[in-house]
């Protein structure tokens, strides 16, 4: 008896673990985070007017991720490129530029064009981790080409506290921190 037992609950484990995800896309519920959050923020100001760019495969972007804080059921879906994009145009982000527009590649010969690529993200230790090449084009000639990185705020608490209902927000929250301390780290670089 007690055989069959550990075995349906061994099969459970499994069925658990395997078939029976529950899937969040975080991505879905960052336009209205910002718009909850989107004012907030404290980049240095940039007096730059510039178009920008984010690369096919950052655009692309997908990382799934678990949590043992807030069960295995569930898969977190994080789609960098969504958001740094929607980021970009928050409303923090513009207010430190003079003008900051999704361009295209054809832009990089005129004025100036910043170019976003992904190198890593990483949710991992309850806060993103994020590696960037970002490069600052003027009039087609490279005035910057850099890696940065930068971790998130921790969201240990907020994970643990009210589990799968706090994730999606401790992940945006975490990305948008880590997005934020390289634009700043950017920002400070520009010539």
């Amino acid at each position: 008896m007690n055989n069959n037992i550990i075995i349906l609950a061994a099969l459970i484990f499994v069925g658990a673990l395997s078939g029976c995800s529950i899937s969040h896309p975080v991505a879905e519920g960052y336009p209205e985070y910002l718009a909850k959050y989107g004012n907030e923020g404290s980049l240095p100001p940039a007096d730059l007017d510039a178009n920008y760019i984010i690369d096919g495969q950052t655009q692309n972007h997908r990382y799934e991720f678990r949590a043992a804080t807030v069960g295995y059921a569930h898969l977190w879906i994080v789609e960098f490129g969504k958001i740094l994009d929607e980021t970009l145009n928050a409303p923090y982000v513009q207010s430190t530029f003079d003008r900051l527009e999704k361009g295209e590649l054809a832009d990089a010969n005129k004025g100036n064009l910043i170019a976003f690529t992904l190198d890593s993200y990483e949710f991992d230790n309850y806060r993103a981790k994020v590696s960037m090449t970002i490069k600052l084009m003027e009039d087609g000639q490279e005035m910057l080409n850099k890696s940065y990185s930068a971790e998130g705020s921790s969201k240990g608490g907020q994970m643990w506290g009210a589990g799968p209902f706090a994730m999606k927000s401790a992940t945006l929250d975490s990305t948008r921190s880590a997005i934020d301390k390289i634009l700043t780290q950017f920002i400070n670089e520009l010539p």
